[in-house]
């Protein structure tokens, strides 16, 4: 059993349209201390080239609950730009259905939470991974 103060977070894209990782998505991580406290923006990161955010910040001692936002319609307006250069006929409408991600779960001192985010153009799922 750990004996942290603090509760640690990690994340991954996955872009399960492609089936490879999101790269370049940013990371933003809040927390709040209750279930009433306004919420505290920590700092966040950038998606790796393996879709891992490796350098979030710790979630201050007294943390209860934490906010992963992440900002997808960059990385989808990229590729769709990138996509629309290799096959014009087949543009989609140009609008992303889900311009940001905001993910909220409860956290134990001393835990490690890894919440992985699978995402495609029109949905997306989130679990607690290992």
């Amino acid at each position: 059993m750990s004996t942290s103060t603090t509760a640690s977070v990690s994340t991954h894209i996955l872009d399960t349209s492609v089936g490879r990782p999101a790269e370049g998505v940013a990371v933003r991580l809040s927390a709040r201390a209750g279930r009433d406290a306004d919420w505290r923006e920590l700092g966040g990161s950038a998606t790796d080239a393996d879709g891992r955010c490796k350098d979030l910040p710790a979630p201050p001692e007294g943390t209860t609950h934490v906010r992963l936002d992440f900002a997808v319609e960059p990385y989808f307006e990229k590729k769709q730009a990138d996509a629309q250069q290799d096959a014009p006929a087949n543009r989609d409408s140009g609008a992303v259905f889900f311009p940001e991600v905001a993910i909220t779960f409860a956290v134990t001192p001393g835990e490690h939470y890894h919440v992985p985010l699978l995402l495609n153009p029109f949905g997306y799922s989130v679990y607690r991974g290992s």
